[in-house]
């Protein structure tokens, strides 16, 4: 597992990773194949990478301890979208996979007050690539 960013408190990093964890039991459970977790180049991480069918996925995930998704679901702008699409393309590359369909789909885990429940919501093709590095342009 690679070691998460030491610019967040040890709890913080632990939720992140319990929430990209359940994220990916989520989507497998869904039919989807993780083919990667927590891929890293120079460009930045994508928290995961799975096959739905034909189509490669990026996934998104998100978490929050408050009963609402909003906030989390909101906190993914343009400009981190367009960082996610320079990313997608740079896996797409490295893994000669150019030709193949790919979406963003964002998953948002939303653990209530009660710390047993979880609600997952998966929004998927949740956006579309954005800025000059579309893979389809």
């Amino acid at each position: 597992m690679p070691d998460p960013s030491p610019r967040w408190p040890w709890w913080r990093r632990w939720f992140g990773l319990r929430s990209e964890h359940l994220a990916a039991k989520y989507l497998a459970r869904r039919g989807h194949r993780i083919l990667a977790r927590n891929w890293r180049c120079p460009l930045g991480e994508i928290d995961l990478v799975t096959q739905d069918g034909e189509c490669i996925v990026f996934v998104e995930v998100r978490s929050t301890d408050r009963e609402t998704t909003d906030r989390p679901a909101y906190s993914i702008d343009l400009e981190k979208q367009a960082r996610l699409t320079r990313l997608a393309l740079a896996y797409l590359k490295r893994h000669r996979l150019l030709g193949r369909g790919a979406r963003f789909d964002v998953v948002l885990v939303c653990r209530g007050k009660d710390a047993g429940e979880v609600r997952i919501e998966h929004l998927p093709n949740a956006f579309g690539a954005v800025g000059r590095f579309q893979p389809y342009s």
